[in-house]
């Protein structure tokens, strides 16, 4: 297995800047958790009361933490506002059309959160590598996924993009841990040890891919992930601090009919209000 290549003096931002040897230790991560998902509790709220929507992408190695980020997400989110999309190969009907199809179709709509587990980065990584799309097809991808974002942040959607970043032996790890235990030996495909065998190459694609569609509206965050908890906080941290911009995080006021009807069957309603500010449960 070859080692994560060195980047050439005219790469910037590739895999091989990243530091992984990142770490965090178990109580700053379960304090920082609490925090952070606290927040998302909170701008989910924002979000289903002014419209705002956003869409999160998650690219990364194989058992590089993608799931585990997302199921921190998920355990505090009301699922009538935030959908995953574990995204796999496409079937008969997608194959037939164009290949962002079928992610226009899961997009959220007004007030929703989506996150994308794999997406359509998929064209310009294990398409590419693979065969399964032309030269021509993958390369002007670039293009499209750049101009399809652009449509997103256009009207009003946010778009945030993660790739957890690991080294060929912490996935070595990984695989071995999930292959000793019975429960997580589903984890596994043979695309990953597939995948495995072409490291390099997958290397190359994903530097240019990060080269070619970090943009302005819609930049990478690569993510130092051999180090679990690391990688969690970071990841949310930056989606709690980026979806929080310009919204206005505080409860919203009891609509009025609600306050009336609440005033006419509690004596005490102004105290049981005050005494609940800023509970969502």
């Amino acid at each position: 297995m070859a080692k994560s290549r060195k980047k050439s003096s005219k790469q910037q931002n590739t895999l091989a800047d990243v530091d992984l040897t990142k770490r965090l230790d178990s109580d700053r991560y379960e304090a920082e958790l609490d925090k952070q998902q606290t927040k998302l509790r909170q701008i989910q709220q924002a979000y289903l009361g002014s419209g705002q929507s956003a869409v999160i992408v998650m690219e990364g190695w194989d058992a590089a933490g993608k799931g585990g980020t997302i199921r921190r997400m998920s355990a505090v989110l009301d699922p009538r506002g935030f959908k995953v999309w574990p995204i796999a190969a496409p079937r008969h009907y997608h194959l037939e059309r164009h290949y962002l199809l079928r992610f226009w179709e899961r997009l959220p709509p007004n007030g929703a959160i989506a996150v994308f587990d794999r997406s359509w980065y998929g064209r310009v990584l294990v398409e590419r590598v693979e065969g399964f799309a032309s030269p021509s097809e993958w390369g002007r991808a670039f293009d499209e996924i750049n101009d399809f974002e652009r449509l997103l942040t256009d009207d009003r959607m946010r778009v945030l993009k993660f790739f957890l970043h690991i080294s060929p032996e912490e996935q070595l790890k990984r695989f071995e841990a999930r292959l000793r235990d019975p429960m997580k030996r589903w984890k596994l495909s043979y695309e990953d040890f597939r995948n495995r065998k072409k490291w390099d190459d997958y290397e190359d694609a994903t530097n240019e891919m990060l080269d070619r569609t970090s943009t302005k509206r819609a930049p990478w965050h690569v993510i130092a992930a051999n180090d679990k908890k690391w990688a969690r906080i970071q990841i949310l941290k930056t989606i709690t601090s980026e979806l929080a911009k310009g919204m206005d995080l505080d409860p919203a006021p009891l609509d009025e009919k609600v306050e009336e009807a609440a005033a006419a069957l509690f004596e005490s309603y102004k105290d049981l209000i005050d005494s609940t500010a800023g509970r969502s449960d």
